[in-house]
């Protein structure tokens, strides 16, 4: 499953949502059909009824007011990764397809997996290792990350350096940031 956005709260009193949306462009998320919450649980058709502030506007069968739309806050709303259409070259790709590939730096050695894509607002950051107790993360950047090769399955990574000491430093000392 792929997280198309997630929403933000209620537009009006009339029962419309405001998404936060993970797609190029904030209308595209009503064109992939019914969107589904992380369980699968429950399903919503978007009806899309505009933009504000880069954010879709949208109503969804069933919700008719505010206190409705507001209680679907944080939802996140998901489809399924083969219903998305097929990216264009080689050097584009989804997010999610990262997910799970395996690390490995320049001279070859292995740092596990990646484990999560993050975007905390100043860029895409990924959470990278065996397990989230012994990740780091590492800015998804040219520099850092040159290489993304799906086709064999994995990602290179440059991290600057020193990146990787300083959590080994700090958990030989006994500390855990």
């Amino acid at each position: 499953m792929v997280c198309l956005g997630v929403i933000s709260g209620a537009h009006g009193v009339r029962g419309a949502v405001r998404i936060k949306t993970f797609t190029a462009e904030p209308e595209a998320i009503a064109a992939y059909g019914p969107v589904t919450d992380e369980a699968g649980a429950r399903s919503f058709r978007l009806s899309l009824a505009g933009t504000a502030r880069g954010q879709a506007i949208a109503r969804i069968p069933g919700i008719a007011d505010r206190d409705a739309a507001e209680a679907l806050k944080g939802t996140h709303l998901y489809i399924a990764r083969d219903a998305l259409p097929e990216t264009e070259s080689e050097n584009e790709f989804y997010v999610s397809d990262l997910v799970g590939l395996p690390v490995e730096k320049t001279d070859g050695a292995s740092l596990g997996r990646v484990l999560a894509v993050h975007d905390f607002g100043a860029g895409e950051v990924l959470e990278v290792g065996e397990n989230s107790t012994t990740s780091v993360m590492l800015p998804f950047t040219d520099a850092v990350v040159p290489v993304v090769d799906l086709s064999a399955g994995k990602l290179v990574v440059e991290p600057p350096p020193g990146f990787l000491d300083a959590p080994k430093a700090a958990r030989a000392k006994g500390g855990d940031r």
